[in-house]
């Protein structure tokens, strides 16, 4: 049941020099039902205190009893190895992706579980056993071994969501390769600058992708990247669209010609616990991307439980993560976490909107889909195209819904929760990174109280606080900086290529010292409410000094879009002589609602009402789209430059639509 919303709470700030002035408060909360609890993994409060006892009491002992549930060649000789700010987990540990992921499921049934089932955007439909997957992969690794790439080289894949893309990934890390997966969605130019830092030997690559109906040429972008790629030897393509490309010869091959026609045999290479599985970029919406590089068994290990344990998977599930593979939530939560755990992973190779707007209810009516994750950012689109959408579907298969990317406003939450969920499927709001490899904080959805808005509370094994600039802990609804303080084993170990600016990008703020040993800082403002559970205010680079009061923007946002009227919105600062900033807020309106002046200041009214009268954005600008990164975040970085320049002139590669920059530009303050 839900408690009665309460939404009040001016911002305070006893030293605004440091502190974050936190602004929303949310009340409204919701237990697990019992039917969900009944067959659940981690099925009370008690069940789950028992857990984060275990954990606190010792941490590395906690992960190592989850790492024991992996296959192992050979057993690791120390948990962890511990050198600020470097981390190896499972020390002399040999194990493998593939293995953990395919191999260990063959000797049951599981060998004709469904695996993978595929949709194409024009509707072909896919399905692949583990044991049809597993020789699939084989092939592509025998087929990589013949193309000469060997144990520790670096592949590049740059592919659309097609089991293909999949199979690419699983077979770079049976051979032991490294695998860099690059967005299907991104230009030449970013492929370039990716393949060049990660030193790629291959890139694997596809004739065209399917999007919106449309054929976006892969192969010919491919084709430009790597004339400046140095280190690419040879390409290989997929043909997925059957468009004409140009090959050249004794550098490109056709993957029907080399793989189909390996053998579907091939012994696993056994890996250091340390060996570096996959390198990938940052989306860029903070400036420059940053190879992030993760390695093999701590990562699976936290991938694995974490999976299991947020996403309650069930043999019968049928899972659907929305997420492309190009990103972070791609790689641990499509790929890795629910293969390892021998699920059957629903696979989407379009986009949620097309051709209509129920497209993913669709999905999930026909396929039966159990468990759907996806991002605020497609949930608020959801909502902008109105209810009637999903009601045109059954989505009664459904029992645990998820969220994933950045914080989720209550509205679109309790959107979610009451529309798509009929009130009956817990929600799982994940809080983690790419640095971070695995999910973080979040509900288990059969023990966790879940409140609209947060990720509530770190899980079992994860050591996060919400502390001062001077490493003090926050008090209750006291804005603060989100650290976390003890290593975990899916974390980043380096940047590819860049060790000093690892050192720099996370462990500058809080270093190891007289002070403290040295905390992970996470870039992201937060707060703990009085039970306990943490809420993200924003990256730390958008919040912003408002007459002596530092505001999370994301607050802001949430209040703007708590109004009926508004689909979506995005604030950012601009230099004020008087208040030090004023806010710029650009909004999206529903379908059907008329942007003007009046509704302009009706919507300053609003968020006066809901947060206080220091939150009003001095300007509101209508919008009928905001520039996101390809995965769906807000590139605010280059709404703050419009706004006080004019102009956005950083890096756009990573831009899904680079059109809107230039609307941007051209609207007038309403």
């Amino acid at each position: 049941m839900a408690s009665r919303s309460a939404k009040s709470g001016a911002a305070t700030s006893a030293d605004t020099s440091d502190r974050i002035s936190s602004v929303l408060q949310e009340h409204r909360a919701f237990a697990p039902p019992a039917s969900f609890r009944a067959r659940a993994h981690v099925s009370s409060a008690r069940q789950l205190a028992s857990l984060r006892a275990e954990a606190e009491a010792d941490p590395v002992a906690f992960w190592q009893e989850r790492a024991k549930e992996l296959a192992w060649f050979r057993p690791w000789k120390k948990v962890l190895d511990w050198k600020h700010p470097h981390a190896r987990w499972f020390v002399g540990g040999t194990t493998n992706a593939s293995v953990n992921c395919l191999d260990r499921h063959l000797g049951g049934w599981r060998r004709t579980k469904a695996a993978l089932i595929w949709e194409g955007e024009m509707g072909e439909v896919r399905t692949m056993t583990y044991q049809q997957l597993h020789g699939q992969v084989c092939k592509a690794a025998n087929a990589l071994l013949k193309l000469g790439v060997q144990r520790g080289d670096v592949v590049a894949i740059y592919m659309g969501m097609v089991p293909e893309t999949v199979i690419a990934m699983l077979a770079c890390a049976r051979i032991g390769a490294t695998h860099n997966v690059i967005f299907g969605g991104f230009s030449s130019e970013a492929v370039r600058e990716r393949i060049n830092d990660s030193g790629a030997v291959v890139l694997i690559t596809q004739d065209a992708a399917v999007r919106r109906g449309s054929i976006v040429e892969l192969k010919s972008a491919a084709d430009v990247a790597v004339k400046k790629c140095p280190s690419i030897r040879h390409m290989l393509v997929l043909s997925r669209c059957g468009v004409q490309v140009t090959m050249k010869r004794g550098r490109d091959l056709w993957w029907h010609d080399v793989v189909d026609g390996a053998s579907p045999v091939n012994e696993p290479a056994q890996l250091d616990s340390e060996h570096p599985l996959f390198i990938l970029y940052t989306s860029g919406s903070t400036g420059k991307p940053k190879g992030i590089l993760h390695t093999t068994g701590g990562y699976l290990t936290q991938v694995a439980y974490t999976t299991r344990m947020v996403f309650d998977l069930q043999e019968d599930d049928v899972y659907f993560c929305t997420a492309d593979v190009g990103w972070i939530t791609g790689h641990s939560y499509v790929v890795y976490g629910p293969l390892m755990n021998g699920a059957t992973v629903m696979i989407y190779e379009g986009v949620p909107n097309y051709p209509a707007p129920d497209r993913m209810w669709d999905i999930v009516e026909r396929h039966a889909v159990s468990v759907f994750y996806t991002a605020p950012t497609a949930i608020r689109s959801f909502m902008k195209a109105g209810q009637a959408w999903p009601e045109r579907h059954d989505l009664s298969s459904l029992r645990l819904l998820g969220t994933v990317g950045e914080p989720i406003n209550p509205e679109a939450w309790m959107w979610y929760h009451s529309v798509i969920g009929k009130g009956r499927c817990p929600i799982v709001d994940t809080w983690w990174q790419t640095e971070t490899g695995a999910i973080m904080i979040s509900p288990l959805p059969g023990a966790t109280t879940t409140r609209p808005g947060t990720a509530t509370v770190p899980l079992p094994g994860i050591v996060a606080d919400v502390v001062r600039k001077d490493g003090t802990s926050c008090g209750p609804n006291e804005g603060g900086l989100l650290v976390i303080k003890h290593p975990w084993p899916s974390m980043l170990r380096t940047i590819h290529g860049n060790d000093e600016r690892y050192k720099a990008a996370y462990w500058s703020e809080f270093p190891k010292g007289r002070r403290h040993p040295g905390w992970y800082f996470t870039g992201d403002g937060a707060r703990r409410d009085r039970y306990g559970n943490i809420w993200i205010i924003g990256r730390v680079d958008d919040v912003v000094n408002v007459s002596g009061h530092r505001l999370g923007t994301a607050e802001i946002e949430s209040a703007l879009v708590s109004d009926p009227r508004v689909a979506e919105a995005a604030v950012v600062a601009r230099p004020d002589d008087i208040k030090g900033n004023a806010l710029v807020a650009f909004v999206t309106v529903k379908v059907g609602v008329k942007a003007s002046g009046a509704l302009a200041e009706s919507l300053r009214q609003h968020v006066g009402k809901e947060i206080g009268p220091i939150a009003k954005p001095d300007e509101i600008r209508f919008t009928d789209a905001l520039p996101k990164t390809r995965s769906g975040k807000i590139m605010r970085r280059l709404l703050r430059e419009i706004v006080t320049s004019g102009s956005a002139t950083g890096d756009v590669t990573t831009l899904e639509d680079s059109g809107v920059l230039e609307r941007l530009r051209s609207i007038e303050e309403e």
